[in-house]
């Protein structure tokens, strides 16, 4: 068994202006932008083993994650993949293509902070987004996928974001 916790998250050319260091008495200054151009990212972080799947699609519908759904059973098909995810409706939708490997579990309603993918949006968005005026929408999602690919290639720094002391402990209670 496979325990994954899976989200969506929107990044586009809308800048996300936050909080930086300059020496005294240097005012920052941050461009903005608020052009509506967005890409959806969907991913998927297994805390047992630090693993991180993941997809980019120009929507957040239920085809969607029927595809993502898909990429990631067959990412793993020895496994029976257990996927922790919040309400969304394209989660929910009758149209849902659930692979026979794959189950799916919904955290409680508003309950993001129990999702240690949260904590993966704002690493990237953090470190490749902030204080960043893109010109494309490509440039955004090239970026972004750089995060990505770096975070995939570091098992360990996806088992840092994600195995917290009561998702591990639940995993192994429940496993045996």
């Amino acid at each position: 068994m496979l325990v994954l916790f899976q989200d969506e998250a929107r990044f586009g050319r809308m800048s996300d202006p936050a909080r930086c260091w300059v020496p005294y008495p240097v005012r920052p200054v941050v461009e903005l932008a608020l052009v509506r151009e967005f890409r959806y990212f969907y991913a998927a972080i297994g805390p047992q083993e630090g693993t991180l799947d993941w997809m980019v699609f120009d929507s957040m519908k239920t085809e969607e994650m029927s595809r993502f759904l898909i990429q990631v059973s067959k990412a793993h098909p020895d496994n029976h993949v257990v996927m922790i995810l919040d309400g969304a409706s394209s989660h929910r939708a009758l149209a849902l293509h659930v692979p026979e490997n794959v189950s799916l579990l919904r955290l409680p309603p508003y309950s993001p902070e129990l999702n240690p993918v949260e904590i993966l949006w704002h690493e990237l968005r953090e470190k490749h987004c902030s204080n960043r005026v893109f010109e494309t929408l490509a440039a955004v999602q090239a970026e972004v996928e750089v995060g990505m690919r770096a975070m995939a290639r570091n098992s360990n720094a996806v088992a840092r974001l994600s195995a917290w002391d009561w998702i591990l402990y639940g995993i192994v209670m429940n496993a045996t």
